[in-house]
């Protein structure tokens, strides 16, 4: 398993480092075939934000699909906790989800409970190997934008594999977005499934 370690407007201190590889040694046990974890530490310079001035953003890469968490707290050091936390449930999730297909008792697809229900809102889901680790610092003025014109903070350009509405609506939780860009198995269309109040959900489709 591969450690990436990468600081936004920060720098990332040995110590932190070491704290990190030892903190994530334990993904090994919990899930097979962790191929990479991108650790991302931002410092927010914003004196109003103290409570929230550290945040850690974990990527786990594997085989099966993408799971992230992320944390924010007054010190990195509990972002990252917080943050482990969230990955190692979001793990435990997948592992549970995996068994349960895997038997006899297959629960009905989101899709089928309720394709007969009115504007299609859909239910919530019933819920130590070697470590090389790289650490990756940018420039301050690595996210600079032209002083006119929108701000784009941050572009992510993924490859999209199709998929059916079920299985985006658990990857959406998975990475613990409130909406998941995927491309439906069914339409070919590009779509996006999102997160309403409640446990109701969306879907957008784009006909191009």
């Amino acid at each position: 398993m591969d450690i990436v370690i990468k600081g936004r407007h920060t720098t990332v201190p040995e110590r932190f480092r070491n704290h990190v590889t030892e903190k994530l040694a334990k993904l090994d046990k919990i899930a097979h075939k962790v191929i990479r974890v991108d650790v991302e530490v931002t410092a927010e310079a914003n004196p109003r934000q103290t409570d929230h001035s550290e945040r850690v953003e974990l990527t786990l890469h594997s085989k099966g699909p993408v799971i992230r968490a992320e944390a924010a707290a007054a010190d990195r050091y509990a972002a990252l906790d917080l943050a482990t936390d969230k990955l190692i449930g979001r793990l435990r999730k997948a592992a549970d989800r995996r068994r349960v297909h895997r038997g006899n008792r297959t629960p009905i697809s989101v899709a089928a409970a309720t394709a007969g229900l009115d504007g299609g809102a859909i239910p919530a889901q019933p819920t130590p190997a070697p470590v090389a680790v790289t650490v990756v610092e940018e420039p301050p003025d690595a996210y600079a934008v032209p002083d006119t014109g929108p701000m784009v903070v941050r572009e992510k350009t993924h490859r999209a594999e199709p998929m059916t509405l079920d299985q985006a609506l658990y990857e959406m939780e998975l990475v613990g977005h409130d909406f998941y860009l995927y491309v439906d198995a069914d339409s070919k269309m590009p779509s996006v499934v999102y997160r309403r109040r409640g446990y109701d959900y969306g879907v957008i489709r784009l006909d191009v």
